[in-house]
């Protein structure tokens, strides 16, 4: 069990469990009204310490320069969430529900408590109390028996980097209608017919004077062809840039004050009468 006098080492310091993992560091302790003893231990968890676990230090142990509790990280962080009063107390209906996530028996918490003798540790407080052992009570901010440790939450914020898609380079073919208009060529027949002149008065006289005969003459023409070649014509490629943009959040930190009964305080540590 952690004593009175070990709390300034298990302030602020690193909290592992079962498995040597660890949980986060040590912020509050509280104690049971009746007895004084330490009772709880406020972990941070969560991003930056942004969150506050409850977990009994009745059964932890002080080793080196940390705390080991006998639960595991996850039921530690599984632990209700409960609301301390501005006094920096727990209700006994949020004890009990801390009680019964860590599987202790509220029952036999109060008879432990109550039983006759050392074991009795509710018999062990201050005379005349009465409070059960389950009554936990002020947060612990101390450290001596004259001053109280004023202690608040400061938020930090920082950026974490996550995946928000994937873009990529694919390339795929498609089929287009391409027009494109050529001229073509083609030859045609025509009959011609020349008079006899003395320049063809030769050609026209040679062969027989009667007689039959064919000319034959070979057409041509163009017709389009079509050939298609593979050309580069450009390069494409990915590349990111990384854009800031301002954005702001919003969150709740807990501030401890300390008042002074019996006298009035001027706020400069001053007393008044």
């Amino acid at each position: 069990m952690i004593t009175q006098e070990q709390i300034p080492a298990v302030l602020e310091h690193p909290v592992y469990d079962t498995e040597g993992s660890k949980i986060g560091n040590a912020n509050h302790v509280f104690f049971d009204d009746a007895t004084g003893r330490p009772e709880w231990v406020s972990i941070k968890t969560g991003l930056f310490g942004t969150s506050e676990s409850f977990v009994p230090i009745r059964d932890a142990v002080m080793v080196e320069d940390h705390l080991e509790v006998p639960y595991a990280k996850g039921k530690v962080k599984d632990a209700p969430n409960v609301d301390v009063d501005s006094g920096g107390h727990l209700s006994e209906s949020e004890e009990v529900r801390l009680y019964e996530h860590y599987g202790i028996a509220w029952d036999d918490a109060w008879q432990q408590a109550n039983q006759p003798g050392e074991g009795g540790w509710a018999h062990s407080g201050t005379a005349g109390t009465t409070a059960a052992a389950g009554t936990t009570g002020t947060d612990m901010g101390m450290s001596g028996n004259e001053a109280m440790t004023r202690s608040e939450e400061h938020m930090h914020v920082g950026a974490e980097r996550y995946e928000t898609g994937r873009a990529r380079l694919r390339k795929y073919v498609v089929t287009e209608e391409v027009q494109q208009t050529v001229p073509l060529r083609h030859e045609e027949v025509r009959v011609v017919h020349e008079p006899i002149t003395d320049a063809n008065v030769g050609d026209a006289m040679s062969g027989a004077e009667i007689s039959e005969a064919e000319h034959e003459v070979t057409l041509h023409a163009e017709r389009p062809v079509v050939e298609t070649e593979a050309v580069p014509v450009e390069r494409v490629r990915l590349s990111t840039e990384e854009v800031t943009e301002e954005e702001t959040v919003a969150g709740q930190v807990r501030k401890e004050r300390i008042a002074a009964d019996g006298i009035e305080d001027d706020d400069e540590g001053l007393p008044r009468r």
